[in-house]
């Protein structure tokens, strides 16, 4: 190589270099930049909304039991008990105080650690004078009881210095004066509070805060203190009181900016002295007994009447720490968590102590260690995507460093850190886009970059339908084969005028909600929706060859659901709520209707209203899912069927034979009656009514259909039908 051509290759070469560098430097420059901005909207708490769903996210992926967890059990006043003491004993509720003195005693029969009452009993006990003194004397006795009150800010009825009657034990937390000056904390010190009557709140060691404060930006509870202060006191939270009457004796409480020490062990706080919740489970995650067991295996012991093999042996609070708390829907004591939109009250006391006990309370990670990372992750996605030649490395970069935040997130989790992944991955996005478009801009590459690197976001299937046909979204319709789905809720308006306007829209959004998401994940469309009903079809505008039996799916899974929702739904209407199903297959006209400015994606034709009627003659039958043939012939034998009739519905000429679908299990449970049904139904199609009426009347008391032929054979019987019997069954009403 001559000596200019030498020089031309290593001045390109240092180019190159040159190049690079310039590269490098311009992608680690954006990355720091993104990641700065990110971190400004995270301290200005824009980010705060979005990173704790990710937090509820994380805490539900990585609940996991504790060194402690089977040291703390629970006994909940659910529903079986609350109706057992009703209908077995009487007593509605209020209970009487009787009834949490048979606890106590129960539990320290027991031996157990210590018993958290999550109750404050602010009133005096409607039933028997000596109902109070009763209950405190009990706890008295026990000695490691802990009662509960409620520290307020604004009850103005309620007492602003502490009563007398409660034992003068003072808990001394050491720095405590010097922290509030510094920290300043909000909501700490509470000006009132609820006490339980004398008679009751002379008895247990402490009397411990109920009042949980929620997270001020959407109220879950995620953070709570281990403390306050009232009248000059320290007023411990429940599992604080529950950690000091299980552990009697000299304690050392000490708290400093950023650290609650107890005993020992440190926790981390914030400037409001809480602490974060390491939740263990869904609802239940303590070992639990109802209140009912253990009432009545005390009452049993107390009589001399106890059988070790049925009842509950009080040996299972041994060394245990118990919460006593409500669980009952009705009595309202459902707290939003990262668990769950309705968590017990009381587990979320149970998990402060459990953590407390395991020593793992979750720590925020600091401020420098936030900033390091997302400096390092943003920087390291701007480099990687300013230096990639071509889309598919770009690409690769976006697939690499969008996941890394949450990654992160759960392995700090599993270390203990609040690690705030929003804010690094919002750092991350900043960098790769503003990368993307620093290439742009220089190298003009952005329409290969963006086709290569965003193949990887894929919209819903009905968009990417929409997308790939844009002509969908002008006025006008195809002609299809459809499944049709109408649900209607039996006895609607009777419970509509029972509630009021907020309630009826709460149950409706709930009902409506668990029978959509079965619908959709069914791959059903829903077309619309019209007070409490539900119309819906498939195999529109995505192509679904199984549709019929996707339909059929939908409504067993649905009418399951609603089964499951009953208990519940009935405890806010007083009455049991049932949902008729009807379903037709057949060609129908789909697409957009409506005017040029405003349109809905929706179906019209017979088969649409052939479906309509069979949900309405359910009624006829007592039936609450009824199918068409047209439905059967296309789902084959996905489900069991039983053949209800051939009728003649209001509006349509041709008679139609109609199913019952169920699944196998249900087939299974009713096979007696309905291999039963089907010869009777035979004598009724041939036109031997009396022999069919005494057939069907032999099932009538055990299946709704049979007693509705039953009631049609004697009419037929009394006036013959005209002309030649074809065995149709004419609807005279919708």
């Amino acid at each position: 190589m001559s000596a200019p051509a030498t020089e031309r290759a290593v001045a390109a070469g240092g180019g190159e270099r040159a190049a690079q560098r310039r590269r490098l430097l311009l992608g680690a420059m954006v990355g720091s930049g993104g990641a700065l901005l990110a971190l400004g909207l995270w301290l200005a708490g824009v980010l705060e909304p979005f990173e704790v769903k990710t937090w509820d996210w994380r805490a539900r992926l990585m609940a996991r039991p504790g060194k402690a967890t089977s040291q703390v059990v629970t006994i909940l006043l659910d529903q079986s008990s609350l109706d057992w003491c009703k209908d077995d004993q009487g007593l509605a509720w209020p209970w009487p105080r009787e009834t949490y003195r048979a606890i106590t005693d129960f539990c320290s029969r027991g031996g157990a650690k210590a018993v958290v009452f999550d109750m404050i009993y602010s009133e005096p006990s409607a039933y028997d004078a000596s109902d109070d003194p009763g209950f405190g004397d009990a706890m008295r006795r026990y000695g490691r009881a802990v009662g509960a009150m409620f520290l307020s800010a604004t009850n103005k009825n309620a007492a602003t210095t502490w009563p007398q009657y409660q034992p003068e034990g003072r808990i001394a937390v050491s720095g405590l004066d010097a922290w509030i000056a510094r920290a300043r904390p909000r909501a700490f010190a509470f000006p009132r509070a609820e006490f339980p009557t004398p008679e009751i709140g002379s008895g247990p060691a402490f009397l411990a805060n109920t009042n949980l404060p929620a997270d001020s930006i959407d109220g879950v509870y995620r953070r709570e203190p281990l403390f306050n202060t009232f009248d000059g006191r320290v007023v411990p939270s429940e599992a604080l009181a529950a950690y000091l009457a299980g552990n009697q004796g000299s304690h050392n409480l000490s708290i400093s900016p950023g650290s609650l020490a107890i005993d020992g062990r440190g926790i981390a706080v914030d400037s409001d002295g809480r602490a974060i919740l390491r939740y263990r489970g869904p609802t239940k995650t303590h070992a639990a007994k109802s209140a009912a067991s253990v009432i009545q295996a005390e009452i049993r012991i107390e009589n001399g009447e106890r059988n070790e093999k049925e009842d509950l042996d009080p040996a299972f609070f041994k060394d245990k720490y118990v919460f006593f708390g409500v669980t009952a829907a009705g009595l309202f004591d459902l707290k939003p968590s990262p668990m769950s939109g309705a968590y017990p009250a009381v587990e979320i006391n149970a998990t402060m102590l459990d953590n407390l006990l395991s020593g793992d309370f979750m720590r925020p990670l600091p401020f420098l260690a936030t900033l390091l990372i997302s400096l390092l992750l943003a920087a390291g996605a701007g480099i990687a995507v300013s230096t990639a030649s071509g889309a598919g490395r770009s690409a690769l970069a976006y697939l690499v460093f969008i996941p890394l935040a949450p990654l992160l997130g759960i392995a700090a989790y599993a270390a203990g850190w609040w690690l705030q992944v929003v804010a690094l991955e919002l750092g991350c996005v900043f960098a790769l886009a503003g990368s993307s478009v620093l290439s742009y801009a220089t190298e003009g590459k952005q329409k290969r970059y963006i086709k290569g690197a965003f193949k990887q976001y894929l919209s819903p299937a009905v968009i990417e339908e929409l997308i790939a046909h844009p002509e969908r979204l002008k006025l006008g319709g195809e002609r299809r084969e459809l499944s049709i789905f109408f649900s209607d809720m039996q006895g609607f308006t009777s419970v509509s005028e029972a509630l009021t306007p907020e309630e009826l829209t709460a149950l409706l959004n709930d009902y409506l909600s668990a029978m959509t998401d079965i619908i959709q994940e069914e791959g059903g469309t829903i077309d619309k929706y019209e007070g409490d009903a539900i119309i819906a079809f498939w195999n529109a505008p995505l192509d679904l060859p199984d549709h019929a039996v996707r339909a059929m799916r939908a409504a067993l899974r649905c009418q399951a659901r609603l089964a499951e929702l009953r208990p519940a739904f009935k405890g806010r209407v007083g009455k049991d709520l049932y949902m008729r199903v009807g379903i037709n297959s057949g060609p129908a006209v789909v697409g957009n209707m409506g005017s040029r400015t405003r349109f809905d994606y929706t179906m019209l034709g017979d088969a649409v209203n052939l479906a309509s009627r069979l949900e309405g003659i359910n009624k006829q039958y007592g039936t609450y899912t009824m199918i068409s043939a047209s439905t059967l012939k296309l789902a084959g034998d996905a489900y069991p069927v039983r053949e209800l009739s051939r009728v003649a519905v209001v509006g349509r000429k041709e008679p139609v034979t109609v199913y019952e679908p169920m699944t196998s299990e249900e087939y299974a449970a009713r096979r007696p009656v309905l291999d039963a049904f089907a010869p009777a139904l035979s004598l009724y199609y041939a036109g031997k009514f009396g022999e069919a009426e005494a057939a069907f009347g032999a099932l009538a008391d055990r299946d709704p259909p049979s007693k509705a032929y039953a009631a049609k054979c004697r009419e037929l019987a009394a006036s013959p039908p005209d002309g030649a019997w074809n065995g149709v069954w004419v609807m005279t009403q919708k």
